[in-house]
């Protein structure tokens, strides 16, 4: 019976302290401290045309080395080219993780998958922060436009360094 218990309290402590998909930046909770940078430059708008190639680097938003985001022309959402050949509708765009909300109230955010946040139809108009996570760089980002029916145009704001 002490055996059982031991490994029941072992069992709710893993519980406690494993980790989930979402993240909140400094741990969780209400004060987090952030230790990653905020962008809060100018504003800037990318824009990938319907029907426009998305191998081609004028079609991909190089937001840093490690983050390049685009759209197939056969649906489905963004992904990031820099470590990305199409897009996972469970993951992509890779390297980046998401939250609705304003960089100004970052420490207050949950962040997930893209899709884990939003609905890729309903994200235009949507006040979002996109985490790169390898950089560690928080970016205000919302979509102005985001085409359906397998187009594969969509445009964004975001702020910059």
């Amino acid at each position: 019976m002490k055996n059982i218990f031991v490994l029941a309290c072992l069992a709710l402590a893993f519980t406690f302290t494993s980790c989930s998909d979402d993240e909140t930046p400094g741990g969780g909770g209400g004060n987090n401290n952030i230790t990653g940078t905020i962008w809060s430059g100018a504003k800037i708008t990318f824009t990938k045309a319907n029907g426009s190639d998305p191998s081609d680097p004028a079609n991909q938003d190089r937001i840093t080395d490690n983050v390049i985001i685009t759209r197939d022309n056969s649906g489905g959402q963004i992904y990031n080219v820099a470590s990305e050949t199409s897009a996972n509708k469970n993951s992509s765009p890779a390297g980046t993780r998401w939250a609705l909300g304003r960089t100004s109230n970052v420490e207050n955010l949950t962040f997930s998958t893209f899709r884990g946040t939003i609905e890729p139809k309903d994200v235009v108009g949507e006040d979002m922060v996109m985490h790169l996570v390898d950089d560690d760089i928080y970016v205000d980002i919302k979509f102005v436009s985001w085409t359906q029916g397998k187009q594969g145009g969509f445009s964004y704001e975001r702020s910059t360094e």
